[in-house]
């Protein structure tokens, strides 16, 4: 028998096994840093909650908690400078230029890989939202380092290793990814996943100032103009303090209507599980879950609504949730602060109709007090 055959096969190894042996280039990389996106002169929500997160990370690993802001020269940048120290940065990064005055992927990406490459940090967190999703992917795959997208926790584990927890397998499965040789470590993060921290004013503190490497003759793209989204029904799920929606539950598209009527009555939106735009009933912008929003109100109603993971994973930071269904082993019952063992279909009139009673339209606003 030959030496070869003999040999037991390996195996290899998962994360426990696996040592973090970062090269000494990246070993000068330290910091949390967060992207602060601007969206036609505000800055886009997720920022603030990414700080907020960010400010934890930074505490555990003892560093600085960094903003990055990017834009034209102006006060738009000052503001946002500003509220980054307000909402726990302990220093911003800046480029602003003329170029930067709407959103390129070209000088964008080159902008912050610039800063990357020069000032180092350990950690790059932004929103996944349409820009923080395309600017993400291209400095990651410039820069080739890990990225780990639409995360729901981030942690660092006892080497000091970034450990970003996200859905995977449809959502079935919760896994946890490290990049354990490269920096910095990337991570974007849905809007509403993480609590908004407190604002706090204070005086704004250390600024670091960048110049963008190209200037508007290099960028190939060009912007003509600006036409503002004019589509007023489109939902607002992740930002409503009061949301209603159905499940596969409710049986038939027509008994969505019930869930509607519940919502005009308390002045909530109204929303529904992934199966209901899979069978085209309701449309993709109103689909709450890891594939559709992510919502944080005060006060959640799931009517019909079974609670797979994946759903769960989209409501589970809502202050309160109530929940209605038939089967009282359903999954939403795990995580529910209120549940109902009922038929929903019965019971979201008789609901409709008590709130309508109880509630004048200058009281609908005391259900998100």
């Amino acid at each position: 028998m030959s030496t070869a055959s003999q040999t037991t096969p390996r195996i290899a190894p998962g994360r426990a096994g696996v040592k973090k042996e970062l090269p000494d280039h990246f070993k000068d990389y330290r910091h949390v840093w967060v992207f602060l996106e601007l969206e036609r002169g505000n800055v886009h929500p997720v920022s603030f909650e990414l700080l907020g997160e960010g400010r934890k990370l930074a505490d555990k690993l003892e560093v600085q908690l960094a903003g990055v802001v990017l834009g034209p020269p102006g006060e738009m940048v000052e503001d946002a400078v500003a509220e980054a120290f307000a909402y726990g940065a302990d220093l911003v990064y800046i480029v602003d230029a003329p170029p930067l005055a709407d959103y390129r992927n070209e000088p964008f990406a080159k902008a912050l890989m610039d800063l990357v490459n020069t000032h180092k940090p350990e950690i790059l967190l932004l929103g996944a939202t349409t820009l923080g999703r395309d600017l993400a992917g291209s400095v990651a795959t410039t820069l080739q380092t890990g990225l780990t997208a639409d995360c729901t926790e981030l942690d660092v584990d006892s080497d000091g290793s970034l450990a970003a927890t996200r859905p995977t397998f449809g959502g079935s499965l919760l896994c946890t990814i490290y990049t354990l040789n490269y920096r910095p470590q990337m991570a974007t993060v849905r809007p509403r996943v993480m609590p908004m921290p407190q604002r706090v004013d204070k005086p704004v503190g250390r600024v670091m100032r960048h110049k963008l490497s190209l200037v508007e003759d290099d960028i190939v793209t060009k912007v003509l103009g600006f036409l503002p989204d004019n589509q007023s029904a489109m939902a607002n799920l992740a930002y409503a303090d009061v949301v209603v929606a159905g499940g596969l539950g409710l049986g038939a598209a027509e008994n969505l209507q019930l869930v509607k009527n519940l919502a005009r009555a308390i002045g909530a939106e109204h929303g529904c599980s992934r199966p209901l735009v899979q069978k085209g009933w309701m449309p993709a912008d109103r689909q709450i879950g890891q594939t559709g929003k992510t919502i944080r109100p005060k006060l959640y109603i799931a009517a019909g609504i079974s609670g797979a993971i994946q759903h769960r994973v989209g409501v589970e930071g809502a202050d309160l949730i109530v929940a209605i269904n038939t089967d009282p082993n359903a999954p939403i019952f795990e995580f529910a602060h209120l549940g109902i063992v009922t038929d929903a279909i019965r019971f979201l009139p008789a609901l409709t109709e008590a709130f309508t009673r109880r509630l004048s339209p200058h009281s609908r606003d005391k259900l998100a007090s």
